[in-house]
């Protein structure tokens, strides 16, 4: 993809990455400010159940969220049916349904509507992985061929707009304005983000704090979204609401800070698609910004050119440049921070199995490799 012409304006107008954290000076001497850790230290996952084990909370409410999402995926078009149930049932995690059961459960509401709008968050997630892929033209996601790879760009970016128009249609028959007002607020924060991320595509003199904001945007909000839905739903105080919107806001940046360290630091077969693919997209994610803030000035430029370029014939140089700076540990630190914040938000919650369900998925957000 080439640079949008505006991008020498807008880049003269932020600083550079090497002068700000998140709005924090940092020198190649020291550790960056944002990524130190809470003296509590990370959560231990060892003994934490997988998300489908026989400790989970929400196995009989995750079954039924998975038969809306079969009904609803039903269209009158073969196409449209082929394609939403090809990218579907390549699996995922499921987080953010989980999060609206979770807090919806936590705050008392056990109503069918729940299972609605968790449906609703995966549908709009899925649409939002239809169109990315075909903007970066990946081939490869959940160790699968992308939609785009097998029925071709337009077919894909279509159904990703029927799931959308699904998912509003669905929002209309919950029959609650609070969540119509909260869903259609966060797609649109997610458009937003997708073009922001396309503005700062091969920008070597990305400031972080413009990649936080990306991040926020693109990724966090629909997290964030989920979250403030079971709150909705069981019709909590303003202050629980952003208390619960705050946790899926800092989970949702944690979840990304790690996706771009691993894109550096993981293993294809075990992540599904391509390690060095935002090299190649031409994204400049932390681990790289980190990397050529510490870097010498011949490092520096070898990054710079790959960003530039969307170059990945040295990738092996880079990536001895990002383990060797500590960029990854730096950004798996700040992950770690934004992971203790959402922790930090549940202190509303009184002790119970879903509460504790939620911290593990502070934890797991941290450690894992895919």
């Amino acid at each position: 993809m080439e640079p949008l012409p505006d991008r020498a304006a807008r880049a003269a107008g932020v600083s550079k990455a090497a002068d700000t954290l998140a709005g924090q000076p940092i020198g190649r001497s020291r550790s960056i400010p944002i990524i130190s850790a809470r003296p509590s230290g990370p959560l231990n996952v060892l003994d934490t159940p997988a998300p489908n084990s026989a400790a989970d909370p929400l196995d009989d409410a995750m079954r039924q969220v998975d038969a809306v999402i079969r009904d609803r995926l039903s269209s009158r078009v073969s196409l449209i049916d082929q394609i939403a149930q090809y990218i579907i049932s390549a699996g995922g995690k499921r987080i953010r349904p989980r999060l609206v059961l979770l807090f919806s459960q936590a705050l008392g509401f056990e109503g069918p509507e729940r299972f609605e709008l968790a449906a609703i968050v995966e549908f709009i997630h899925t649409a939002t992985l239809l169109h990315d892929d075909v903007v970066d033209e990946s081939m490869l996601r959940r160790g699968r061929a992308t939609s785009n790879a097998v029925f071709g760009n337009a077919a894909s970016v279509l159904v990703g707009d029927f799931l959308y128009s699904r998912a509003f249609q669905m929002m209309v028959s919950v029959n609650r304005m609070r969540v119509l007002d909260v869903l259609a607020e966060a797609t649109n924060v997610i458009a937003e983000g997708e073009v922001l991320q396309l503005m700062n595509m091969h920008d070597a003199d990305l400031a972080v704090d413009e990649y936080l904001r990306v991040i926020r945007f693109k990724t966090a909000k629909l997290f964030e979204a989920s979250a403030r839905l079971g709150a909705v739903l069981g019709n909590a105080s303003p202050q629980i609401e952003d208390a619960c919107a705050g946790y899926g806001r800092a989970l949702g940046t944690a979840f990304q800070l790690v996706d771009d360290l691993l894109d550096y630091d993981g293993d294809s077969e075990a992540l599904g698609k391509s390690v060095g693919d935002d090299l190649r997209e031409g994204k400049p994610t932390l681990p790289l910004l980190i990397a050529m803030e510490r870097a010498d000035e011949g490092e520096r430029a070898l990054i710079r050119g790959a960003i530039e370029h969307g170059e990945v014939a040295q990738m092996p140089q880079i990536l001895e440049i990002v383990r060797r700076t500590g960029a990854l540990d730096a950004t798996r630190a700040a992950a770690q921070r934004e992971a203790d914040q959402a922790r930090d938000c549940l202190d509303m919650l009184p002790p119970s199995a879903v509460r504790q369900a939620l911290l593990e998925l502070c934890a797991r957000s941290i450690h894992r490799s895919s």
